[in-house]
């Protein structure tokens, strides 16, 4: 069964938080732990493992924090959820050739098929303007 974690959930919250704010400027770590709940430490682990994946650049110091390092247009909701998931894959692993038959090793190929052109299909800014469309705001803040 194809479950996200919750890091993949809650890095695909940052990413459209991110999204919503100036562009220019870095969003302070604790300004966004405050803002969902989330601990320190917790959210680092997430941001940390979107900056070794080229999605987000960190500055430290007074004015530091996170920001994206492309256009929220840039980015697919997959590429997000695979830095923090791997692969998307809705079947496991597995070595036994009791699960497999060609007729089920196609209808699971097809199935991640869909899956990834559905997450690769969506951009990043198409969820934060459904953000902002349901808050009321069309705006950066």
């Amino acid at each position: 069964m194809l479950k996200i974690s919750t890091k993949g959930q809650y890095a695909l919250l940052i990413m459209t938080d991110l999204a919503e704010q100036d562009p220019e400027k870095y969003v302070p770590l604790k300004l966004l732990s405050h803002r969902h709940n989330l601990s320190v430490k917790y959210l680092e682990q997430i941001l940390i493992q979107l900056s070794k994946s080229g999605l987000v650049t960190g500055l430290r110091g007074n004015n530091g924090g996170y920001k994206l390092l492309k256009k929220p247009e840039e980015y697919t909701i997959g590429e997000i959820l695979r830095a923090l998931e791997g692969d998307l894959s809705p079947r496991g692993n597995t070595e036994s050739n009791a699960v497999s038959s060609v007729g089920n090793d196609v209808f699971w190929k097809d199935f991640e098929d869909v899956i990834n052109k559905f997450v690769d299909s969506v951009t990043l800014e198409e969820v934060a303007q459904r953000n902002r469309e349901f808050n009321g705001y069309d705006y950066c803040i």
